[in-house]
Formats: C-alpha cells, sequence, structure tokens
C-alpha cells in the first residue's frame, strides 16, 4: 500500500529493490508530495491506469467540526468514515474519504483542493492519501 501523509511516504514506497529506472516526468508526477508519491509507485511498477479506492485524510480540531464536514459529504454520497487519530493533539479526529478512481497527480490535487474549499471552513486541513499498488 502506498501512503502519504504530512509528506511522508510508507516505508514499503522506498524499497530500492523493486524499483524500476526511468526518468521522471515533472508534467505528470510534479516535484511535491503527491508527485513524489505517484513516481514512487510507478517506480515499483504500478500501473496507475486501473482503477482502486483511494482515501483521503482530513483532520479537525474538534469531534463536532469532523462530524459537520462528514455530513456535507454524506449530503454528496460520498463513503467517509469518522476516525480518531491519538497521535495528534492538534487535530485528533479524521474524516476519511474514499473516492473510486485511478490515481493521477491532477485528480488527486482537484479533490485534495476540493476537500481543503470545505474543510478549511471547519478548521480541518488535509492530511494526506492513500491507495493499494496494482501492478502493470
Amino acid at each position: 500500500m502506498a501512503i502519504l501523509r504530512n509528506g511522508i511516504k510508507h516505508p514499503t514506497m522506498l524499497n530500492e529493490s523493486s524499483v524500476v529506472n526511468m526518468n521522471r516526468d515533472y508534467s505528470q508526477f510534479p516535484d511535491d508530495a503527491s508527485g513524489d508519491a505517484l513516481w514512487h509507485m510507478v517506480q515499483q511498477g504500478d500501473d496507475l491506469s486501473k482503477i482502486r479506492d483511494v482515501e483521503f485524510i482530513v483532520a479537525f480540531p474538534t469531534e463536532n467540526e469532523a462530524l459537520k464536514f462528514g455530513e456535507i459529504l454524506l449530503y454528496n454520497r460520498q463513503k467517509i468514515l469518522l476516525c480518531d487519530n491519538p497521535e495528534s493533539e492538534a487535530y485528533p479526529y479524521e474524516i476519511a474519504v474514499t473516492v473510486t478512481m485511478s490515481p493521477n497527480y491532477q485528480e488527486i490535487t482537484e479533490y485534495e483542493n476540493l476537500l481543503l474549499h470545505h474543510a478549511s471552513e471547519l478548521n480541518g486541513r488535509n492530511d494526506g492519501w492513500a491507495c493499494s499498488t496494482e501492478q502493470a
């Protein structure tokens, strides 16, 4: 599973023994956390054209704010889960939003921006995304 949370790549994304040697196209994989995560997935042989569930995490300082955000998502027929994050005192409540898509930089960043637009009104912030890997 490829996981990007707070800009930290999951250790399985950095397994050098399975890395495919190729040149990075910065128009498809920009030099930022999401671009880096997607690039590492491709280097490991992931076929990003394959559709899968991508989970986006949005963190909140209070449970009430998280629930209000969750209500907005449910109204828009999104799949969500309310979670506790004991690792964060400032943002201990999370909404995990699951979207079925083929992971690509444009769709991931557009969806993160959409989430942030609504979450910021409730003191929320994006806290990364995760998806399974699909070998080519």
